[in-house]
Parts: C-alpha cells; structure tokens; sequence
C-alpha cells in the first residue's frame, strides 16, 4: 500500500507530502528517537507524538515511509522545512497510536 492510499483510507491529514507513491510494508510506535533510529523498519509508518526537527533526522536514518502524528501532535516549522528539505511525507490524526496501528494492520 502506498502512503497516498494509506493516507486517503485512513482520512489522515497531510503536513508535508514527498513521494506519496512510496510503499508502507509495516508500522512502527516510537516517541524516543534513538530507540526508533535502531528499531523502525524501513518502509514503515512511523506513529509518534514527536514533531520536532530531530525526528525528521531520524526518519531519514530509519528510511521510514512517512511519520504519522498521533492524537493532533504538534511540527514545529523548522521540523516541516527540514522535511520538505529532506523529502519525509509527514501525516497527521487525532487517532492514537494503538488505534492507528490496528486500523494500518488490517490494511497491509
């Protein structure tokens, strides 16, 4: 499923759209960054609450498909400009990251 579909399906709102033709395979829940530079899968949704400029260098790092904040969570403006830099899609919902996460799981 691409993050364009996964956008639409799950009525997510968009931040910062890059290549929304990029597949999401899997889904990874994260807040602290070192943690999730270690552990997200590539290709994955990345469910955080985190929208400040280091997540964005970390979903670089981790070749993340897209960051999806959680439960309306806040991009700061320098974090969108270093995505829009950096080409990382970055979407938003007032869902949870639990939630979210089942709703992604039935999809891919």
């Amino acid at each position: 499923m691409t993050v364009k579909e996964l956008a639409e399906k799950l009525e997510l709102r968009t931040l910062v759209e890059d290549d929304f033709d990029r597949e999401v395979e899997d889904c990874y829940i994260g807040d602290l960054l070192s943690w999730v530079m270690g552990r997200a899968p590539a290709d994955s949704a990345w469910l955080t609450v985190m929208g400040n400029i280091n997540s964005i260098a970390v979903a670089t790092l981790a070749d993340v498909s897209c960051i999806i904040l959680v439960e309306n969570a806040a991009l700061d403006a320098d974090a969108k400009a270093k995505a829009e830099m950096h080409g990382v899609n970055i979407l938003i919902t007032d869902k949870n990251s639990y939630t979210l996460a089942v709703e992604i799981s039935k999809l891919i």
